[in-house]
């Protein structure tokens, strides 16, 4: 495809203008798609603007003006839908829409098939393209209208170069043989859960939370759960409904009247009046129920997984998963965390390394490394340096 010098767009604010988008997809096997959306004033992300390009027209989407269930039309198709670094989108259009593209190609994820690390969109377009996309209205207020002629320069730009980046990305794929490990990456992170985690896991993200003991985790977590809740039925961020400071006051204090409630560092008058305080009190009190005979554990960290027999083989499976990644242009992120390491050592039945690509590349050459069947050699200098994995010759008995 000719790589656009001067950007147009079509702006599409009306539901007629969805119905055409739609239609001119199902002639083609691919489309390319990106949102703008902001999430610092509510508790769901507010989509302010969707990008499409259809073979060599870009479509701006409205979504103040437009049904935007029928974009559910489009995500059913059974056409490729390339996006870049697709997470935060998925997660807004699920949101918004409702529904998820059936099909997806990350560029950025697909390109750590390549070598890259987790790129920007402007690293990859220069990269391949030679071409450095608009920087200044990245951080503008997307939710205002009338949109600027620069934001809507700056919003097409950003599907504009996805079509010629997803040709070059794919040529590469194929020449290397790596076309199906990026497909099956790429369904793996279409089918993430998408939505905003378990409200009993909100205790996690207050900030010096780990400095409470017993009890006192306990109440943190109910009155973070709390929190949670209430941040979402007003869709406020949880923070603008009781600070960090606030619930680790509570924690500690453990009050049982609205009196002790109100002596507590964080708190204020908005938190005693109505049903915030009972309902602040009632989160206190399940807290200190849960707490009795049970102790509340925070999440283990890798090392806490395995056994400590097996800790020196996942610090060596680690130099030589990044020694692999290194020798054969692979993010080495993309390929083996240590947590993915750990799962697999300890026998977790779903550890990625197990599984698919992964377990092609290296899942299938680590169990052989523990179980002895392969070893790991260090090569000097006159053979590069580095680690390489042997064959273990087995002596007949």
């Amino acid at each position: 495809m000719t790589i656009p010098t001067d950007i147009s767009y079509t702006w599409v604010n009306n539901d007629r203008g969805v119905d055409a988008l739609v239609q001119r997809a199902q002639k083609s096997d691919f489309y390319f798609l990106d949102t703008e959306f902001h999430r610092e004033k509510t508790y769901f992300p507010q989509l302010a603007l969707v990008q499409i390009c259809v073979d060599d027209e870009i479509y701006l989407v409205d979504p103040f003006e437009v049904s935007l269930g029928l974009l559910s039309d489009l995500f059913r198709l059974d056409r490729t839908c390339v996006l870049h670094a697709a997470q935060q989108d998925l997660d807004v259009l699920a949101q918004t829409v409702g529904e998820i593209p059936a099909r997806i190609f990350d560029t950025q994820l697909s390109a750590g098939f390549l070598g890259y690390s987790q790129p920007a969109l402007s690293s990859l377009v220069n990269s391949f393209l030679r071409i450095s996309l608009p920087k200044g209205d990245r951080l503008s207020d997307w939710l205002r209208r009338p949109l600027t002629r620069d934001q809507l320069t700056y919003a097409a730009s950003d599907v504009a170069y996805l079509p010629e980046l997803f040709r070059l990305i794919s040529h590469q794929l194929n020449e290397r043989g790596r076309m199906q490990w990026a497909t099956e990456a790429c369904e793996e992170l279409r089918t993430r859960p998408t939505g905003p985690a378990a409200s009993e896991d909100a205790w996690l993200k207050v900030k010096d939370v780990r400095t409470l003991k017993g009890r006192s985790r306990w109440i943190a977590r109910h009155v973070a759960m709390w929190r949670e809740e209430r941040a979402m039925q007003l869709n406020i961020p949880p923070r603008h409904v009781l600070s960090d400071i606030a619930i680790l006051g509570i924690a500690q204090k453990a009050p049982r009247s609205l009196e002790e409630l109100s002596k507590c560092r964080g708190v204020d008058q908005r938190h005693l009046g109505g049903i915030h305080g009972e309902a602040l009190l009632s989160a206190v009190t399940s807290g200190i129920h849960s707490s009795q005979g049970s102790d509340l554990s925070f999440p283990t960290n890798d090392n806490d997984d395995v056994d400590k027999s097996m800790r020196s083989a996942v610090t060596l499976v680690s130099a030589w998963i990044a020694e692999l990644a290194r020798q054969s242009s692979l993010d080495v992120g993309l390929l083996a965390t240590r947590r993915d390491i750990v799962e697999l050592l300890s026998g977790a039945p779903t550890a990625r390394l197990s599984q698919g690509w992964r377990a092609e590349i290296v899942g299938r050459d680590i169990t052989d490394l523990v179980s002895g069947k392969k070893a790991l050699t260090f090569l000097g200098p006159d053979g590069g340096g580095g680690l390489q994995l042997v064959e273990v010759a087995i002596e007949p008995k």
